[in-house]
């Protein structure tokens, strides 16, 4: 089942096209990544998904329905969580707080949230002694777990990720891959913003190659790399 579907999406950011005529869809329980230079339109893709930017033409759809120009608040409603990049954290406030906040687009108590938090907590152990500290205290990996674990609290259906290994060490950047590939297998489809294509498609079903916001290529990992001409612009230049 196409749980996001994109139709010939223009987008003019700034002035610029950022996106001329773009189709891709992602299937339900998949991983699927966006991968190009810098200023290829990934990152507006997915803003334009999240109702951050308003197409000038084309459409979006999620779970059949229609979401183009919807407000922010109402994608999330429908089930879909941005985590941006940069992560976003709150400094002034705690571990648990930066979470909790996630679920502001549900009705839920003060005791279920709560609940929520800790079991989310569980699941981001790394971060479960760190609770109490403010946003500003942490690592760059811990910031970019909690605001993982804050998009999660929205209960979505997709997760749009930008760019979650920016700026992180080799080691931490493993450890936030391994968590992508666990959020898929607990059953959210997952849309990637990368500029590391390798970690990228080790754990994506299948890629888009953007540039200036066209669409040059997209199919299975084994199909990008194996395009020496995509390979030697987009993806580092030789074979996994």
């Amino acid at each position: 089942m196409k749980l996001l579907e994109l139709d010939a999406l223009e987008v003019c950011y700034a002035g610029v096209e950022a996106l001329k005529g773009l189709s891709l869809y992602v299937e339900e329980g998949e991983i699927v990544t966006l991968l190009g230079a810098n200023g290829a339109g990934k990152s507006t893709t997915l803003r334009s998904i999240s109702g951050l930017l308003k197409p000038a033409a084309g459409v979006i759809r999620f779970a059949g329905q229609p979401i183009t120009g919807l407000s922010p608040e109402a994608i999330v409603g429908r089930g879909v969580a941005h985590v941006p990049e940069g992560r976003r954290v709150f400094p002034g406030l705690t571990v648990r707080e930066n979470i909790s906040l996630g679920s502001c687009n549900r009705r839920t108590t003060r005791t279920e949230r709560a609940t929520e938090v800790a079991r989310m907590l569980k699941s981001f152990c790394e971060l479960e002694p760190f609770e109490s500290a403010l946003g500003w205290t942490l690592s760059g990996g811990q910031q970019q777990m909690v605001a993982i674990a804050r998009g999660l609290m929205a209960q979505p259906k997709l997760l749009l990720l930008d760019e979650p290994s920016l700026g992180l060490a080799p080691m931490i950047v493993q450890q936030v891959y391994e968590l992508i590939a666990q959020i898929r297998r607990q059953g959210t489809t997952v849309l990637l913003v990368e500029q590391n294509a390798h970690m990228a498609l080790s754990v994506a079903d299948r890629g888009y190659v953007l540039e200036t916001g066209r669409l040059v290529i997209e199919g299975p990992p084994e199909k990008l790399w194996g395009n020496d001409e995509i390979r030697s612009a987009y993806l580092g230049g030789r074979k996994a």
